[in-house]
C-alpha cells in the first residue's frame, strides 16, 4: 500500500452517515479495469476505503456484540459523473435486523419493511410453526403414543408367551412320535392339535391387531393435522422464497436486468440459495449502476471471530463466495472490463523430469500449472507430457496437486502401473512430505492436526471443518525454522483430502497460521508457498522402494529470509 501517497481524511467518521458516496482524497493511480471479485489483491485505493470503513465500524458501540461474532463488509471504489473518486460501503445480510443503516448502500430489495408482504407472510408461517410445535407436544397426543407403546409391549408379551406354549406342545408331540407307537387316529390328533395352535396364534394376532386400531386411528387423525400444517408451511415458504427472489432484480453494466430466479435457472442447483443477493458485492454494484457510478476496484473484509467450521480472520480480505455470488456477479459484471479470474499460467513447454522409466514418470510441477486438463484451455502437466510422448505410450495421472502448489507429481505409462500406484495411495502406503512457509511463528515444534473436512457446497472449492459429516483428515508437521514472523515447516499428510494442508494450517483449531500466498484461507502473494518436496513409494514393476526429492524453488528461501517479498 502506497501510504506516502495517501492523504487520510480523519473527518470520515463524522460525515459517514450523510451519504453513500464517501469521497476519497488521494493521488494513488486508478486501475485500468475492475479487479476480479473472486481472485484479487486489494488495490491501494480499496485498502484506503477499507481503512476508513473499519474506523467507522469500530466506532459503533451498538453493533459490537453482534458483529464480533463475524460479519463480512465490503467497499467499492467508484468514480462519479465529475470523475471524482469515492467509495461505497456494504455489509452482508443485516445488522441489528436492518439492511438500511445510513452511510451503507441499501439492500437490492428491502423485504424487511414491518408491514410489508414478506414480514406478514413470515409472521403467518411463524404462526404455523407454533401450531406444529403445539401439535407435536400436545398432551393427549403424547398420552396416545404412550398407550400405543404399552399396548404393543403387552401384545408382544402375549404372543411370546403363546409361542413358548407352542414350542412346549411341539416338543411333547415330537417325543410321543419317537417313543410311542401311534395309530392313525392318535397321529391325526397330534396333527390336529398342531393345526389348532397355529390357527389360534393367528387369531390372537388378529385380535391384538384389531385392539390397537382405535388408538392408531386417533393417532393418525392427529398426525394428519400435523402433516397438513407442515405441508402448508412448506408451500408458503417455497412461495415466499420465489416471491422474494423474483423481486431481487439485478442490473449489469449494459443496463440489462434479470431477477435471481432467472439467473439461477441456468445453474446446477436451479434455484437461488438462501441469502442470495444479500452479499456485499452484488449490493455495491447494484447501487453503483443505479446511480451511474463507475466501479474502479472492490474488496471485502471479515470483521470479528472466525466461524467454527471455516477460515476467516478479523480484518483480512476475502474473495466473493461462489455458491451465492458467482452466478449473480457473472451477470452483473457484463459490460465492465474486469481482470481475468486467474492469470494465465506461464507456458512450461519443458517440465523438469525427476525420474522416468518404461513404467512411470515423475516431474517437478511448477506453481501455476494444472495437474490435469480442466474446463479452460490452460496447459497442464498431463497435456504437455501427452504432446511430447508417442501416441503408442499410454499416460495416466495417478494423483493431483493444486494448480498453485509446486512439486512432485507421478504419472503412469500403462493401466497396470496406474492401478498399482492408485492402490498404494488408497491404502496410505505412499509417504509424502511438503515444505510450506506459514504466516506467523509456530511455538510448538511438532504435532498432529486432525480436523475432518468436507466441501462447502455454497462456496466451492473452499473446504470447511465438519465433525459430524466431514471425512477424516490427518496431517503431521515439524517446524524447521522460524524467522521474521514466518515459519518454515514440513508437512506430512496421512490422508489426501482437498485443501487438507491449507485448511489444517489456516484453521483456528489447526495451526492457525495460513500458508503464505493462500488467497482462500489467508492472504494473496505472488504464489502459494507450498511445495511437494519428497515422495516415497513402491515401484510397481521392480518392487523397489523409491524416495524422490525436489527442492523448493529458490524464491522460498528468498522470501523466508526476507530478501524478497512474497
Amino acid at each position: 500500500m502506497h501510504t506516502s501517497m495517501i492523504q487520510r481524511d480523519n473527518s470520515v467518521d463524522k460525515g459517514f452517515e450523510a451519504h453513500c458516496f464517501h469521497p476519497l482524497s488521494t493521488d494513488v493511480e486508478r486501475p485500468q479495469q475492475l479487479n476480479n471479485p473472486f481472485n484479487y489483491r486489494p488495490h491501494p485505493l480499496a485498502l484506503l476505503a477499507a481503512e476508513q470503513l473499519q474506523r467507522y465500524v469500530a466506532s459503533q458501540p451498538a453493533w459490537q456484540e453482534e458483529i464480533a461474532l463475524g460479519k463480512m463488509f465490503g467497499v467499492l471504489v467508484v468514480e462519479n459523473a465529475q470523475h471524482s473518486l469515492g467509495y461505497l460501503a456494504a455489509y452482508s445480510g443485516q445488522i441489528g435486523g436492518r439492511s438500511n443503516w445510513l452511510g451503507f448502500v441499501p439492500a437490492v430489495f428491502d423485504y424487511l419493511e414491518p408491514q410489508g408482504y414478506f414480514k406478514n407472510q413470515e409472521a403467518f408461517i411463524t404462526q404455523i410453526n407454533a401450531r406444529v410445535k403445539c401439535l407435536e407436544v400436545d398432551e393427549d397426543y403424547q398420552t396416545l403414543k404412550t398407550k400405543l407403546k404399552e399396548y404393543d409391549q403387552q401384545a408382544a408379551a402375549q404372543l411370546t408367551l403363546f409361542q413358548e406354549e407352542m414350542k412346549v406342545a411341539k416338543k411333547r408331540r415330537d417325543q410321543q412320535r419317537r417313543e410311542l407307537t401311534l395309530n392313525v387316529e392318535q397321529q391325526a390328533a397330534l396333527i390336529k392339535e398342531s393345526q389348532f395352535m397355529k390357527a389360534e396364534y393367528k387369531r390372537l394376532k388378529e385380535r391384538l391387531r384389531i385392539g390397537r386400531t382405535p388408538l392408531l386411528q386417533l393417532l393418525a387423525e392427529h398426525e394428519q393435522q400435523m402433516e397438513d400444517a407442515k405441508a402448508q408451511r412448506r408451500t408458503l415458504s417455497d412461495d415466499l422464497q420465489r416471491w422474494l427472489f423474483s423481486h431481487f432484480v439485478m442490473l449489469n453494466a449494459k443496463g440489462e436486468q434479470r431477477n435471481l430466479l432467472t439467473i439461477f435457472a441456468q445453474t446446477a442447483q436451479g434455484v437461488p440459495p438462501a441469502g442470495a443477493g444479500e452479499c456485499c458485492a452484488p449490493k455495491l454494484l447494484q447501487y453503483a449502476y443505479l446511480h451511474r457510478l463507475k466501479p474502479v476496484c472492490i474488496a471485502e473484509f471479515w470483521w470479528g471471530a472466525s466461524p467454527k467450521t471455516s477460515v476467516r480472520h478479523h480484518g483480512q480480505f476475502y474473495p466473493a463466495c461462489r455458491g451465492k455470488c458467482l452466478p449473480i456477479l457473472s451477470f452483473m459484471l457484463q459490460g465492465l472490463k474486469v481482470d481475468a479470474e486467474q492469470s494465465v499460467a506461464e507456458q512450461h513447454s519443458q517440465l523438469h523430469v525427476v525420474y522416468e522409466d518404461d513404467a512411470l514418470i515423475v516431474v517437478d510441477k511448477p506453481a501455476g500449472i494444472l495437474s490435469v486438463p480442466g474446463r479452460s484451455q490452460r496447459p497442464s502437466v498431463y497435456s504437455i507430457l501427452r504432446s511430447q510422448m508417442p501416441s503408442s505410450v499410454e499416460l495416466f495421472s495417478v494423483h493431483r496437486l493444486d494448480m498453485a502448489t509446486s512439486g512432485l507429481l507421478i504419472l503412469a505409462k500403462n493401466s497396470v502401473v496406474y492401478r498399482h500406484l492408485q492402490r498404494q495411495f488408497r491404502t496410505h502406503h505412499i509417504q509424502k512430505e511438503y515444505i510450506a512457509i506459514l504466516e506467523g511463528a509456530l511455538s510448538q515444534r511438532e504435532g498432529v492436526v486432525t480436523l475432518p473436512l468436507r466441501p462447502d457446497p455454497f462456496d466451492r472449492p473452499r473446504q470447511v471443518v465438519d465433525w459430524e459429516h466431514g471425512k477424516k483428515a490427518v496431517t503431521s508437521y515439524r517446524v524447521l525454522n522460524v524467522r521474521h514472523g514466518k515459519t518454515w515447516v514440513a508437512l506430512f499428510p496421512e490422508t489426501g483430502r482437498t485443501h487438507q494442508l491449507r485448511m489444517h494450517c489456516a484453521h483456528a483449531e489447526g495451526l492457525n497460521c495460513p500458508i503464505l500466498g493462500d488467497p482462500l484461507y489467508g492472504h494473496h502473494a505472488n504464489r502459494l508457498y507450498l511445495h511437494a518436496t519428497s515422495i516415497t513409494f513402491e515401484h510397481p514393476i521392480s518392487g523397489q522402494l523409491l524416495t524422490l526429492h525436489a527442492q523448493p524453488p529458490a524464491d522460498f528461501q528468498d522470501v523466508f529470509m526476507g530478501r524478497k517479498h512474497g
